[in-house]
């Protein structure tokens, strides 16, 4: 996995990345208060669910989106619109050939499709989408207060309708076909197909959370962090440039690791997937990992998800890349030549320690070993601005706005994955979610984690000022002014939407990986 910073604990760490006296005691605070006020006001004698009514009981402060999810947690209209605008809106990619492993049948899902046509037309026309979940394959589940949990490693197949919906149409959920893998279809029974579906949530659960989320974003962040305050003297443009972006990341994530990560945090104590589990999902997304599913504009081609209707995370997301990479280029192209770029050892070995420490030198990664011309300067640190600040508002600001509703975004499952149709109950289902400690705990993380500080900083607002040349300057202000139009642009849109998207509205991007 991508190298860490050799420090236990916050104490360890230089005054000038540290939290401020503000941000710690609130941290604090909220860790102990979120904690109690849920343990005091859900207090339940038997830890188990007698019904969902005691799950909508549940006292606390929920946020704004809780009653909608809800009411629609069990359509498949919002199990597939999260996809595309959920928080992990990374997953899903157009499907022009079904898997091997996953054989579908047109006569399987043709009540799914409009009349006169088939599955392999709709695939034809980029109407079909697939989310894989293959990288679990394999992890046993974990074993929580004696019991043994459970995940699967499903394959989710998807079809965008002419009304512009997004909705399931089979899920397997082992990647291994055989008879004991039934895939499982809208067709089934309602507790067959809310039963299939809910494995893929708590499939969603572990990629979102360790993939997409903490390696994707916090673990990256803190080898850029670690890059540039080792290699770049404070004077160096890039320095300059990138401080605001590196603001609190190394003290996060050394709290992620204790609170989250350690054998007493969340994930060994609360989620299915469990410590064991957890380091072999990373170790494989690790591996995975790309420089150009870093660049957004790449991944977007690269998953086929050009033209697929109300991907609100694709719309803001390729407009806050243009507006950072216009910036970018505007600081950088003031200070470099090609030749500049060439010839700056400091620059170089700032690549090198990211290549090295956070991609481990894999030379399937794509990501560039040295730089030789301004554009790829400039398109190298637009990906490193654009993952520290917008892609982890994107997958870290609606945690709990989806994971409230605890069906909806379950972190483990207390039953095998069915072998037969036929067996789901609604009592069986119940039975199969986390118990009330588990719900309470995982609530409490997710507030944390989306909770802003008083002294959060909209993104391009910086609070030191490192730069004193005009030019630059007049492109940080152009910045903001660009920031500021998008603004108004994502504000108008939503103003239509039943279910506004907000997470790339910049107002609501922190410049760094802070929470």
């Amino acid at each position: 996995m991508p190298h860490i910073v050799q420090v236990d604990s916050a104490s360890g760490l230089p005054y000038e990345v540290r939290f401020s006296f503000t941000k710690e005691k609130e941290f604090q605070h909220s860790l102990l208060n979120t904690s109690l006020d849920l343990k005091l006001k859900n207090f339940h004698p038997t830890n188990t669910w007698n019904s969902m009514e005691e799950l909508e009981d549940l006292q606390w402060n929920a946020p704004w989106t809780h009653e909608y999810i809800k009411k629609h947690w069990m359509t498949d209209t919002f199990f597939g619109y999260q996809f595309l605008n959920g928080s992990n809106p990374m997953m899903i990619k157009r499907c022009s050939k079904l898997p091997n492993n996953f054989p579908v049948t047109n006569d399987m899902v043709k009540s799914a499709l409009p009349k006169e046509s088939s599955l392999e037309k709709e695939m034809e026309k980029g109407n079909i989408f697939l989310c894989d979940y293959a990288r679990l394959d394999g992890i046993v589940g974990n074993v929580i207060d004696g019991i043994q949990q459970y995940l699967a490693a499903p394959l989710c197949l998807l079809f965008s309708n002419p009304q512009g919906k997004l909705l399931p149409i089979a899920i397997q959920l082992k990647q291994k076909p055989e008879a004991q893998n039934p895939i499982f279809l809208p067709t089934d029974s309602k507790h067959d197909w809310l039963l299939a579906k809910l494995f893929v949530r708590n499939a969603e659960f572990n990629e979102h959370e360790l993939n997409f989320h903490l390696l994707r974003t916090h673990l990256l962040a803190e080898v850029f962090t670690m890059a540039t305050l080792r290699a770049l003297p404070s004077v160096h443009p890039l320095f300059k440039l990138l401080f605001p972006h590196i603001r609190y990341t190394l003290q996060i994530n050394i709290m992620a690791r204790k609170q989250l990560m350690s054998a007493e945090g969340i994930f060994s104590t609360s989620c299915a997937i469990g410590l064991k589990g957890m380091i072999t999902l990373m170790r494989r997304a690790t591996a995975s990992l790309t420089y150009s599913s870093l660049c957004l504009p790449d991944n977007i081609k690269e998953r086929g998800l050009e033209n697929i209707p109300h991907y609100y995370y694709r719309d803001d997301g390729l407009k806050l890349w243009n507006i950072i990479h216009k910036f970018v280029n505007g600081v950088v192209a003031h200070y470099y030549t090609d030749r500049d770029v060439q010839e700056d050892s400091e620059l170089q070995t700032w690549l090198t320690e990211i290549v090295e420490h956070g991609f481990l030198k894999n030379d399937n990664s794509g990501i560039p070993k040295s730089f030789h011309t301004v554009a790829e300067l400039v398109k190298f640190v637009t990906m490193l601005i654009f993952t520290v600040s917008a892609q982890h508002a994107a997958v870290n600001n609606g945690q709990l706005d989806f994971g409230a509703w605890m069906p909806n975004f379950p972190s483990t499952m207390k039953a095998p994955p069915p072998t037969t149709k036929g067996q789901a109950t609604a009592e069986s289902i119940l039975a199969a979610l986390p118990d009330v400690k588990h719900t309470l705990k995982l609530m409490s993380a997710l507030h944390l984690l989306s909770k802003k500080s008083s002294d959060h900083y909209p993104f391009g607002y910086y609070p030191e000022e490192l730069f004193v040349e005009a030019v630059p300057l007049q492109k940080m202000e152009q910045f903001r002014q660009d920031l500021k139009a998008l603004e108004g642009e994502i504000e108008a849109r939503n103003k239509n939407l039943e279910l506004p998207y907000d997470y790339l509205n910049p107002k609501n991007v922190a410049n760094s990986v802070d929470l």
